[in-house]
């Protein structure tokens, strides 16, 4: 695998998995579907961010014809069960900004305590190659859910997501810092050490 498309539009997204594939995976060349003009994104009718991953996945690789790469990703709250999850984009409505999503929440959880607080981001990435089975990884970061946002990194929910190990959200670590802990960084790790093996395998 010389090339693999990455399976979004977003170009934040699609640098931040390249960053962090690429220290792994260096002979690889990354693209996205800015690449491929009228490539589509999926509608994400999965119940389960494996299901998204796949379905993302199998269609950057039936228009791109190249292997890809997708991922769905989710916080999960447990004193908001089942509010958040496989749907966080979705979360107060799509046209919702996440400054707003992330106010609901703290107002949700205005006054619960601690263990109510607990949360966790999951991320699974599939890998869809022609003529093969899709393949699916999956890791998770745990943390808990600050009580005010802090931080200008990262994006989507990360400044409200609190590291207890590091006394700060995911949006106060540096780029590279968050790499290292996030749960998109741990199971891109995982894709790129399963790249490497398909290399090694391939060569001998």
């Amino acid at each position: 695998m010389d090339q693999i498309v990455i399976a979004t539009h977003n170009l934040h997204k699609a640098g931040e998995m390249e960053t962090i594939l690429s220290a792994k995976a260096g002979w690889i060349d990354f693209r996205s579907l800015r690449d491929f003009p009228g490539a589509p994104e999926p509608e994400e009718t999965g119940s389960t961010y494996g299901a998204n991953a796949i379905i993302k996945a199998e269609s950057a690789l039936k228009h791109s014809g190249l292997p890809a790469l997708a991922d769905d990703a989710g916080l999960e709250i447990d004193g908001l069960p089942g509010e958040l999850g496989v749907t966080s984009k979705r979360f107060a409505g799509i046209a919702t900004s996440f400054d707003e999503k992330m106010e609901i929440v703290l107002s949700s959880l205005r006054g619960k305590p601690d263990e109510e607080r607990r949360a966790r981001f999951a991320c699974f990435v599939a890998l869809a190659r022609p003529g093969c089975e899709t393949k699916v990884f999956s890791a998770t970061c745990e943390g808990q859910i600050a009580h005010a946002k802090s931080g200008q990194g990262g994006f989507g929910y990360d400044p409200i997501f609190w590291l207890p190990q590091l006394e700060c959200t995911m949006a106060d670590l540096t780029a590279e810092q968050k790499h290292e802990v996030s749960h998109r960084g741990r199971v891109l790790r995982t894709v790129a050490v399963y790249l490497q093996r398909v290399r090694e395998a391939s060569d001998s």
